[in-house]
């Protein structure tokens, strides 16, 4: 065991680390700058549980309606005795008639129940190289492939919901999500998190590709998501570019590269172990865990509420630091540079003098003072 592995065994504890997925891979992205996620994360722990220790509220989760809903939709679309998925790649990627070969590799048995996911990664490395190499059907449909990703000196198994298709040399992946589109146009959050977790579905399969010698560019960039159009139940095939995606997904799995670093900075049995006991109840001071985590420096954004379970834990660290961040990207973009209310304020009432690279926003926050104190007498 390397001794980056060991550290990280040390910072989870005893239990089993929680993998990767695209959705915790997709949200690296979100914030990057947060080295508190990374570590956690690197480390495979369990945040929900941290979060329920600490008394924390639960992030909102999709109803089990809306998970019904999801499903039933996938499955209609997915059902090859309906052809609807062929119908709507043929229209969205000009694919040509004659049917494609279709393999469900949630269908692979392994004794009496479905195959481990080693054994299904391998049927898919197989299908999908032979695929490459011209030993297969031209056209090929794998619903719910299994692919690994190298996360910071990790394989990482990645199981997506949607379909990989070779078309014209190259690959695509199809997403399948229960996010309607209307009047032809996503919801751009929703569609940005889809394109975000299908480009960790590209660069698995471009690392599978590129070890066995194959170029990368035999996956494509254009990425295509089939969702309800409008408020029915009728699917729709729209095609986006997740470079952009790609891209930044890339540039933060490197990031995981400076774990070393991270680890160096905190105290050497730093560990977010609960301590828990037989019969599964945490056990540790719940001031013990804090201090543990206060170890690893946050970044806290309000966005964090929609992405991490222990988001109103560090948003009662920043707002106690007074971090202009607890406010919002648009109140630390205005204020770039200052990183406390206390500066901010004391910049408003002229306590301090202007700091020299920020005099246009010292400028602002006086003017703003200004009118603030003459509207408060003219209310009086």
């Amino acid at each position: 065991m390397s001794s980056l592995h060991a550290r990280l065994n040390v910072l989870r504890g005893p239990a089993e680390p929680l993998p990767h997925s695209a959705r915790t891979l997709a949200a690296l992205t979100a914030n990057p700058r947060c080295d508190r996620r990374t570590l956690l994360d690197a480390a495979g722990i369990d945040k929900p549980a941290l979060a329920t220790h600490l008394g924390l509220p639960q992030p909102m989760k999709k109803s089990r309606l809306a998970l019904d809903h999801g499903l039933a939709f996938e499955r209609q679309v997915t059902d090859p005795e309906q052809g609807v998925l062929l119908s709507l790649l043929r229209k969205a990627l000009q694919l040509p008639l004659p049917r494609a070969y279709y393999k469900d590799i949630n269908n692979l048995r392994h004794g009496n129940g479905t195959a481990p996911l080693g054994l299904r990664r391998t049927h898919t490395s197989q299908l999908i190289l032979g695929t490459a190499e011209g030993k297969s059907t031209p056209h090929t449909l794998l619903d719910h492939p299994v692919l690994t990703l190298n996360v910071a000196g990790r394989q990482t198994y990645l199981e997506p919901d949607a379909i990989a298709l070779r078309h014209d040399d190259v690959f695509h992946i199809v997403e399948i999500r229960s996010f309607p589109v209307i009047h032809g146009r996503a919801d751009p959050l929703k569609a940005a998190v889809a394109l975000t977790q299908a480009a960790a579905y590209i660069l698995a399969l471009r690392e599978l590709l590129t070890r066995t010698h194959r170029p990368a560019t035999q996956v494509s960039d254009t990425v295509v998501l089939i969702n309800p159009r409008n408020f029915t139940f009728q699917p729709t095939a729209t095609t986006y570019n997740a470079a952009p995606q790609i891209k930044s997904l890339s540039r933060h799995l490197t990031r995981l590269d400076r774990l070393p670093d991270l680890l160096e900075t905190l105290p050497p049995d730093t560990t977010c172990d609960l301590a828990t006991s037989p019969d599964g109840t945490p056990t540790r001071p719940r001031d013990n865990l804090i201090a543990a985590l206060a170890t690893m420096k946050p970044h806290y954004t309000p966005g964090c509420r929609h992405h991490c379970d222990l988001a109103t834990h560090c948003r009662t660290e920043a707002r106690n630091r007074g971090s202009i961040g607890a406010l919002g990207t648009t109140v630390r973009d205005d204020l770039a540079g200052i990183d406390t209310l206390h500066t901010a304020l004391d910049l408003a009432d002229n306590h301090v003098r202007a700091i020299s690279d920020h005099e246009d926003t010292t400028h602002a926050l006086r003017h703003a003072q200004r009118i603030h104190d003459e509207l408060t007498r003219d209310s009086t």
